[in-house]
């Protein structure tokens, strides 16, 4: 490894950053898995972190289905209040440890209710896990902002019986509906229950998502759900652009009231835009500058997204964030899963320096815009105020690495 390296890795690290996109069930340590498989009884392909790392966490995955494998292992194991608060701080360790000071750590409660867990546990679970990390990590010494997070309730587009007890009772109480509605309704009650454990019981849930395949399973159907977190003042997040076009994207800000999108992976893919649209290519640029007149931030997960898109696979300077960067779009780098696709923000970020020859200013400017479009647990005055820090600590880091320059990593083209 150079010494340039190594300093642009540090710089990086000693960034403030936030992760505005992680899954809790995916991003578990590995040496926690076995530990809880072994404590709960729940079957592994293999009980060495190198065996997982070969048959299921790998580099580089087929295709989709083989990416999200992991989780049913991950899910088998967050079944008690104890392993959920346990994997939440652990989460929370490990992002401050590599310079993250702020996360919004997303999970779908309905995957672990069951007869002796209810949602009310699993929420406040988290939150434990939560409040030990803010805790342990507040008052230290280097000067860095205070660690804070939220969660984000995801409801899910698509599930079955075999998904959790809790989607199974669903599909019970309502077997004569049609399995859209039985979705909108799981939906529609964790809506009411984010709203109700914020607003009534204090708990930091910041945001409601919108997670699972797209195709042919629409955001519209859980209209009503947003519309919940939306009178609620929930913030408002939907994986959208993923694994389908453009109009997916549109459906989650128009029919979802979306804050923000996860992925948009497909923003200014023309060719996947359908067959009801008389130009894809107006509609297409119409849609970009629709979501950057209003700062709809996307969540962007380049590793995540080179290992489920066949398309950018073999070099991520195909990825659209180049096209979001040269239109100015609001961004922000996130993991996805931490564990699934072996990697951190700072990861994340030291890809992108690499393949879109991002400045050192720049960078500092994406991540603070991270910490602007946050879900931040609080009131307006004293999110400003934790910005202001985040700002003061950004330029006092950019100042110590390039000193008297606001040019680094690479020279800003004029």
């Amino acid at each position: 490894m150079s010494s340039t390296t190594i300093a642009l890795e540090s710089f990086v690290r000693a960034l403030p950053k936030t992760d505005l996109h992680v899954h809790l069930d995916g991003s578990l340590r590995l040496g926690t898995l076995i530990e809880l498989a072994r404590e709960h009884r729940v079957e592994l392909p293999s009980y060495t972190e190198a065996g997982l790392i070969e048959q299921v966490f790998k580099p580089r995955y087929k295709n989709l289905p083989e990416y999200l494998e992991g989780f049913r292992y991950t899910c088998a194991v967050l079944q008690t209040p104890e392993a959920l608060e346990r994997t939440t701080f652990e989460l929370c360790a490990d992002c401050r440890e590599e310079g993250v000071d702020y996360v919004e750590i997303r999970f779908a409660p309905q995957l672990h209710v069951h007869p002796g867990l209810s949602l009310r546990d699993v929420a406040k679970a988290v939150h434990r896990g939560i409040r030990r990390a803010e805790t342990a990590f507040d008052g230290r010494s280097d000067g860095r902002p205070p660690f804070r997070a939220g969660m984000i309730f995801c409801a899910l587009r698509y599930f079955n019986e075999f998904f959790s007890d809790e989607y199974r009772r669903l599909k019970d109480v309502h077997q004569f509906s049609a399995p859209e509605e039985v979705f909108a309704f799981a939906s529609l009650e964790l809506a009411r229950a984010a709203v109700k454990l914020k607003n009534e019981e204090g708990l930091p849930v910041v945001a409601f998502d919108l997670a699972g395949q797209e195709k042919g399973y629409p955001a519209s159907q859980h209209a009503r759900a947003y519309q919940a977190a939306h009178e609620g003042f929930l913030g408002k997040t939907v994986h959208a652009g993923e694994d389908y076009g453009p109009e997916s994207i549109f459906q989650a800000i128009g029919d979802c009231h979306a804050d923000r999108i996860g992925h948009g992976t497909w923003l200014f893919d023309a060719s996947k835009v359908g067959p009801k649209v008389k130009d894809p290519q107006a509609y297409v640029e119409r849609l970009a500058q629709y979501v950057a007149d209003r700062r709809i931030s996307i969540e962007v997960c380049l590793t995540s997204n080179q290992q489920t898109v066949p398309e950018l696979a073999g070099d991520l300077r195909l990825h659209p964030f180049g096209k979001m960067r040269q239109r100015r779009l609001s961004t922000t780098f996130c993991t996805d899963n931490r564990l699934v696709s072996s990697t951190t923000v700072t990861k994340e970020i030291l890809r992108a320096v690499e393949a879109f020859g991002l400045h050192a200013e720049e960078v500092r400017d994406i991540l603070i815009y991270g910490f602007k479009r946050s879900f931040f647990p609080g009131t307006y005055l004293e999110k400003r105020a934790y910005v202001r820090q985040v700002i003061d600590f950004a330029d006092a880091v950019l100042e110590r690495f390039f000193p008297g320059t606001t040019q680094g990593l690479h020279r800003r083209k004029s």
